[in-house]
């Protein structure tokens, strides 16, 4: 989803160009776009033998619906017990915790 809301408009082909080493083969790409267009996160337009697909909601919606109930899913619906877990992972810095507790601050 990333490469699509960055390109806008792509094709399965430009997708696995995108993605990092080892690339998964083009049949591989192809399906999941196939699933999350059916899954309404892509609309795709037909060139006959290929489609050419683009971003049917916006990130901020996709976080919504994907990712925001699957972190919570993960760490018993608590946001808190995310981010700790991050911590203790070593995955996200003292300096990143504080940039995370400016933007809560900001929004009240």
């Amino acid at each position: 989803m990333k490469i699509v809301w960055q390109k806008e408009k792509v094709f399965a082909k430009e997708v696995r160009e995108a993605l990092p080493k080892p690339k998964p083969h083009i049949n591989t790409v192809a399906t999941i776009m196939r699933r999350l267009s059916d899954k309404g996160f892509l609309i795709y337009e037909d060139f006959g033998s290929s489609y050419r697909y683009s971003a049917a909601i916006s990130q901020r919606e996709y976080n919504n619906k994907v990712v925001k109930p699957l972190l919570k899913g993960l760490f018993g619906n608590s946001i808190k017990n995310a981010v700790a877990f991050f911590a203790q992972e070593e995955e996200i810095t003292p300096k990143e915790l504080r940039e995370i507790i400016q933007m809560i601050e900001k929004r009240k």
